[in-house]
């Protein structure tokens, strides 16, 4: 799989290095976070009687901001970077005369969340707090670690929401930053939020390093079920070839089990068709159909639970449901996308209604569903580009399926790769 052991056996490094103390990393030190792992650090917030998990930005302003003193700070978010009363912390880091906050890095759809997928918000100058606002999308490597330069920062800060998925785009943001960082001579810090689906398995196919793209840069597996903070350890030990200076603010109160809706914080959605936490729980599967000539619900309110194409009928619905897949339905419907794909034609297909989310498998699901879709319509086409071996990660997916294989004979072709990555990722958990 090509994963090393650089991270797991060096003594600095991202598990050797955490610190505990809640009280700032060492400047310069590869890997460390604030928190032992496997332990909370740090009382949850309540909120009328109810358990509140704490992000990392919580954690960092309660503690006066002295992970930042004396650091000139650009920070890398979109419109997630909220706190619990829905402010951003943009705003909220301007407004504090403790935090010499000197610019912003917008993602894919921008730091304000203004462009659809595959477009940013470019450069330009934030009309509420005058900080310029620089664009990382597409950027990586040495271009990257100019913007930060450019920038003048001495640390650079992530925080965003993740949606659990290897091929949502934010992680590779993410990793970017930190090779671009490092090349760049500048500390990261990543402010850690939930997984909304839980961070109870890794789920899927692990990718194949030669179908690398921005919808996955390294070996992980397609539901990762890892938070950003671990996710970056993981980066800094395993991957990176010049590990960061990197520092992880973690959280309190959120436990592996735990859904986006236990957390009591506000759900800001990450991306325009990324509405709900509903639909993050079935993306990491359904997200499959953009690989697809159908439609994956992009233009209509329930993007990734509603698929479907011109000339489907019931029987694809019936033939989803036969197979008996765990903790979800499929319903015979039909919509009429507003953009994307079928823009303003009346479709065929299903709607996703997850009965019970702690037996759903959404990559098993997804499988099932292009199997399904594949014997039931005959008009059914992957991609041209063949886009789809790019978010399952090798051409084993899509040649399964072409050959006639079931979702058990596909699901199964990936588990030794599965195992794998699952021991690696063990070692980089911080919750338990």
């Amino acid at each position: 799989m090509g994963l090393s052991r650089r991270g797991l056996l060096a003594a600095g490094g991202a598990l050797g290095a955490v610190a505990a103390t809640a009280r700032p990393a060492t400047v310069g030190t590869p890997g460390r976070e604030t928190g032992a792992p496997g332990r909370e650090n740090g009382a949850p917030g309540r909120e009328n009687g109810r358990r509140r998990v704490r992000t990392g930005f919580e954690r960092l302003a309660a503690d006066g901001y002295a992970q930042l003193a004396g650091q000139r700070v650009g920070v890398v978010t979109n419109p997630t970077g909220v706190t619990p009363d829905a402010r951003h912390l943009v705003d909220v880091m301007h407004a504090d005369e403790r935090v010499d906050l000197a610019a912003v890095f917008g993602p894919e759809h921008g730091f304000r969340g203004t462009a659809q997928a595959g477009g940013s918000e470019g450069r330009y100058d934030d009309p509420a707090t005058g900080l310029p606002v620089y664009d990382t999308y597409l950027k990586s490597g040495r271009p990257l670690a100019d913007v930060f330069t450019a920038s003048g920062v001495d640390t650079v800060v992530f925080d965003i929401q993740d949606a659990g998925a290897r091929f949502y785009t934010y992680i590779w943001t993410l990793y970017d930053c930190m090779e671009a960082a490092a090349l760049a001579g500048k500390r990261f810090v990543v402010l850690d939020r939930p997984n909304p689906v839980t961070g109870r398995a890794a789920l899927g196919p692990v990718l194949d390093r030669a179908f690398a793209t921005f919808v996955g840069r390294e070996p992980i597996a397609q539901a990762h079920g890892m938070t950003v903070a671990e996710l970056a350890l993981l980066f800094n030990g395993e991957f990176l070839a010049a590990p960061v200076a990197l520092e992880t603010v973690r959280m309190s109160g959120w436990r592996r089990s735990d859904f986006f809706d236990a957390t009591g914080l506000p759900w800001v959605p990450p991306s325009p068709n990324m509405p709900t936490p509903e639909t993050a729980l079935v993306y990491s599967g359904t997200c499959l159909f953009e690989g697809t000539n159908l439609s994956e619900g992009r233009g209509t309110t329930r993007p990734f639970e509603l698929l479907g194409a011109e000339g489907i009928d019931r029987r694809w619905a019936e033939a989803a449901n036969a197979l008996g897949l765990p903790g979800v339905r499929f319903r015979e419907a039909y919509f009429a996308p507003t953009f994307s794909k079928f823009q303003g034609k009346t479709v065929g297909g299903v709607q996703l209604h997850v009965h019970d989310r702690e037996s759903f498998d959404p990559v098993r699901t997804g499988i099932g569903l292009l199997v399904t879709a594949r014997r039931s319509w005959s008009g059914f086409a992957w991609r041209p580009d063949n886009w789809i071996d790019k978010l399952t990660g090798s051409t084993r997916v899509r040649t399964l399926i072409d050959a006639g294989a079931d979702t058990d004979e596909v699901v199964g072709a990936w588990q030794k790769d599965l195992a794998a990555f699952r021991a690696v990722r063990k070692e980089y958990l911080l919750y338990r």
